[in-house]
């Protein structure tokens, strides 16, 4: 499954949504991902699962590359 996650790039800072990225990864839960990121030291505000309709629609996205860790 692909998920989006919402971070920030330094982890001691508070989040600002200005400032607030986006990766798609993919992973078998949450928690996978989560675990995966561990190491990038980044803020994570939150992550989402996309699929279906809402895959296609990010997919158009000019952004839209899944992270391979």
């Amino acid at each position: 499954m692909i998920y989006k996650v919402f971070y920030q790039e330094k982890a001691d800072e508070v989040p600002v949504r200005e400032k607030t990225a986006s990766l798609y990864i993919e992973g078998v839960s949450e928690r996978d991902v989560r675990t995966k990121l561990k190491d990038k030291k980044y803020n994570i505000e939150f992550v989402q699962s996309v699929d279906g309709a809402f895959l296609e629609y990010e997919k158009q996205s000019e952004n839209f590359k899944v992270l391979e860790l």
